[in-house]
């Protein structure tokens, strides 16, 4: 009981200072009448489900119901209870989620007005899905292994004997692992430079570590590697504001994800489903966002560290969709598993 009421407090605080938001009165008044909206998240659930849930909440007086698991998880519940003819779910997100559910025809087409905030590759033209945060990806050190001056100024770098045996990376199959990072090098490099390239990092013995980035970067931070390929930045700004010995490197282009999130066709609270999916997009839901270390993709919304905002003034940036990621993972997969593995 007491860390919901920890959870309910921070929302409280969060929203006091966070611009009012105000939902289309129909809406509000027909979602009411649902009470619930059930959310089927890969999100973490006490760093920003959690806070998310009981703002909602206290706001409108609707439940949320949330079950969390990874995107391949989702895909497959959803798919399941479509083809059992009885649909549970009335949202849900994912960094790949959407494009598989699309295919199937089991995404309903909706854009809250909130979108009209968010930059024009944030949202999909046809309404099947909008972006809620970024993952910025960029290796990052070991400051306690790294001395100050010696970082790696580009990606060949890395292909200094000083580094191997000394790296790590996801080997989960994500765009936030390193099938993300191989997609990258493609779309920047070419393919033929791209595969070049890996196999004379693989010859690093570059570690591949089962679990999540941030998995690898607490490695890192740990001591077990001094460099983590593919890192997401916000995390190793939240590591670095508690003390951990965590820096960032922006090497020649950042890979960028987006986590986006979707109403599921036939979804038995429709409605709710549309007010909830327009308070996580409005400023005042994005701000839990940032609150909670993640960085919104509202451009409006403060964040802890203007730094990591991708906007090309700070970095050069590689955008995917979640389309291109669906079509294009298999391969990287594939050609990361040849070559690390």
């Amino acid at each position: 009981m007491r860390c919901r009421q920890s959870v309910i407090i921070l929302a409280a605080a969060i929203l006091s200072s966070a611009p009012a938001f105000a939902a289309d009165p129909s809406l509000v008044d027909a979602a009411k009448r649902e009470g619930e909206v059930v959310w089927y998240t890969t999100q973490i659930v006490p760093q920003l489900v959690a806070p998310i849930s009981a703002a909602f909440e206290k706001k409108y007086g609707i439940k949320v119901s949330f079950v969390r698991a990874n995107a391949s998880d989702v895909v497959l519940r959803v798919v399941n209870e479509a083809t059992a003819g009885h649909v549970q779910c009335d949202v849900f997100d994912g960094t790949t989620t959407v494009a598989s559910l699309e295919h199937k025809n089991l995404v309903q087409s909706w854009l809250p007005d909130s979108a009209k905030e968010l930059p024009a590759p944030f949202k999909d033209p046809n309404g099947f899905w909008v972006a809620t945060n970024l993952y910025v990806m960029f290796p990052a050190i070991n400051t306690d292994l790294v001395a100050a001056g010696s970082e790696p100024k580009s990606w060949d770098d890395l292909l200094d004997p000083k580094w191997r045996g000394k790296m790590a990376v996801s080997a989960s199959n994500s765009p936030i692992g390193a099938p993300g990072f191989v997609g990258l090098l493609i779309k920047t490099r070419g393919e033929d430079a791209a595969t070049a390239y890996l196999k004379k990092l693989a010859a690093q013995n570059v570690a591949n570590l089962p679990g999540a980035a941030r998995e690898v970067l607490d490695q890192v931070i740990a001591g077990e590697y001094a460099l983590g390929i593919n890192m997401v930045v916000n995390h190793v700004v939240a590591s670095d504001a508690q003390g951990a010995p965590a820096k960032w490197l922006p090497i020649e282009s950042a890979l960028v994800v987006l986590s986006t999130v979707s109403i599921a066709k036939d979804a038995p609270h429709a409605n709710a489903a549309k007010l909830f999916l327009d308070f996580l997009i409005s400023a005042e839901g994005q701000a839990i966002y940032s609150e909670a270390d993640y960085l919104p993709a509202n451009p409006t919304v403060k964040v802890s560290d203007p730094r990591t905002v991708p906007d090309d003034k700070n970095f050069r940036s590689t955008f995917f969709s979640p389309e291109e990621l669906d079509a294009e993972m298999p391969k990287w997969n594939t050609l990361y598993r040849q070559l690390f593995r």
